[in-house]
């Protein structure tokens, strides 16, 4: 296991480097992002003014308040609770995401499943895991809301986060295949297994 500070964004042999229960700090720029935003970007054709190319997205829809515009707010929204949401229903959009937009890690909660994991083996990404529950401490760690697109759909808007010290993060899906939540479903099947053995119960 190793620890990575990566100040985004990167580059592809960043994150080819990243391997299944290394952890991973992030500094710089994160980019909030939830399913209705994915839906207009993927299925109604929608375009973003943002450079999400070697950045990380998370998966979220920050709880803001609308202020004026200042240095301290400079897109007029101060983050109030900005938590994780479950990546699982969003896994559709992995792949688009690289290969149109050239995201390199995304962070959530929950996992995603078998195409995600073939796109960050075939594009070079990463999955970042974050534990739920923690929304209060993932605030901490955001300096400011720098900039929003896509507003008409808050709090399902495109966030851009200027953050410092984002972590540490858990790599639970690498570019080479590895997956934390497949090592974790094959132990869980055989202890498993081995309970209804010990039962006596023919498991096959």
């Amino acid at each position: 296991m190793a620890h990575y500070d990566l100040f985004t964004p990167v580059d592809e042999s960043q994150i080819r480097k990243l391997r299944v229960n290394d952890t991973v700090t992030l500094h710089q720029t994160l980019f909030g992002i939830r399913d209705a935003t994915q839906i207009h970007l993927f299925d109604k054709g929608r375009t973003t003014e943002f450079d999400l190319r070697g950045h990380a997205v998370i998966h979220t829809a920050p709880n803001v308040r609308k202020v004026a515009p200042s240095d301290e707010f400079p897109a007029g929204y101060q983050p109030v609770c900005i938590g994780t949401t479950t990546s699982d229903r969003m896994e559709r959009f992995t792949r688009p995401l690289m290969e149109q937009y050239g995201v390199r890690m995304i962070v959530g909660k929950g996992g995603l499943r078998e195409a995600s994991k073939a796109a960050f083996q075939d594009l070079g990404g990463a999955y970042l895991a974050i534990i739920g529950g923690t929304a209060a401490l993932e605030t901490t760690w955001i300096e400011k809301i720098e900039a929003v697109d896509l507003d008409d759909l808050n709090p399902e808007s495109l966030w851009k986060f200027r953050i410092k010290g984002f972590g540490p993060l858990l790599v639970a899906m690498d570019s080479c295949g590895g997956s934390l939540y497949d090592e974790v479903k094959s132990d869980t099947a055989s202890r498993r297994d081995d309970v209804l053995k010990s039962m006596g119960v023919q498991t096959r």
